[in-house]
């Protein structure tokens, strides 16, 4: 069975569905099986993380454009393209967690876990294009930890403009 494994991955699992259907249990190939069942656990997982990085990126540097430079003429191209990416994290993290709804238990500590690589990434694409006269931000220019909560983050309606008005 291990070889089936190594060498036609789609009939190996095909064949463990069988198994399992038929209740075969003692035939499993339990240890590759369990392998599986735990990766693809992760894989979500990393999905997941994966999404709320690059939402948490683009609210703080959102944040950042309309809080500390709030110059929303100049920015209103660039926060609307970010209010597009936004969206687009916010619907792949709405729509693994309907497909994966134990997903839902554990995003509290993959958000936690998930802000250190955001703000990073924030503050390396912020400085990319910080004006020359500007200070370039360093970790002290975010909050240590996630200033917003998941449902704060997902309300499809809401932006952290601080005031910015980018339809006058």
């Amino acid at each position: 069975m291990n070889s089936l494994y190594n060498t036609d991955y789609h009939q190996w699992l095909s064949q463990q569905v069988t198994l399992l259907r038929n209740r075969n249990f003692e035939q499993l190939d339990l240890e590759n099986l369990l392998e599986e069942l735990e990766l693809g656990i992760e894989s979500k997982v990393d999905n997941l993380e994966s999404y709320l990085i690059n939402l948490i990126l683009h609210l703080l540097k959102m944040d950042y454009q309309t809080s500390v430079l709030k110059d929303s003429v100049a920015s209103e191209r660039v926060i609307k393209g970010w209010m597009d990416t936004i969206d687009n994290a916010r619907d792949a993290i709405s729509r693994l967690i309907i497909k994966n709804h134990s997903l839902k238990q554990r995003v509290e500590d993959v958000l936690s876990e998930s802000y250190p690589a955001g703000k990073k990434g924030a503050i390396r694409e912020m400085n990319r294009h910080m004006p020359p006269k500007c200070p370039k931000l360093d970790n002290s220019s975010f909050p240590d930890t996630c200033p917003w909560s998941f449902d704060q983050m997902m309300s499809e309606d809401w932006y952290p403009l601080n005031g910015v008005s980018l339809y006058e």
